[in-house]
């Protein structure tokens, strides 16, 4: 694991250091950082509502990040409080692609140390042609 990661893991766990539940929520579950291509790293916590609302932690250091007018995202890990490594999920990877092509290319880091291109975690992403009129 490169220093980057480490230091992203490092972020990730603080985010994710012990779960929060009340009566309607849980939240700090899982917690995220990303490492911009100008290097600042952003960070998110997960919410998981009751009633189904909520969000990954991934989206909400995307947010963090795209507040701060950046789009290109390096690296990104996500980490649970159970102390695992967990890989964003469909909706989070199609978001990361999404809002900068070049998020093709991001780095993502999985369970085991594991490390792959978002376009090998997305074989069949959506695309424009994919939509049919």
């Amino acid at each position: 694991m490169d220093k980057e990661f480490k230091k992203l893991l490092e972020e990730a766990k603080k985010q994710a250091d012990k779960i929060i539940v009340n009566e309607y929520a849980s939240y700090k579950q899982v917690g995220c950082a990303l490492i911009t291509d100008k290097g600042n790293i952003y960070t998110g916590i997960s919410i998981d509502a009751k009633c189904s609302l909520g969000n990954c932690a991934e989206y909400a250091a995307i947010a963090e990040m795209l507040k701060n007018d950046e789009t290109k995202i390096k690296k990104i890990v996500a980490y649970s409080y159970k102390g695992k490594i967990y890989s964003p999920c469909g909706k989070c990877r199609e978001l990361i692609r999404m809002i900068d092509e070049e998020n093709l290319e991001t780095e993502v880091m999985l369970e085991g140390d594991k490390i792959y291109k978002l376009k090998e975690l997305l074989p069949e992403m959506f695309t424009r042609a994919s939509i049919k009129n």
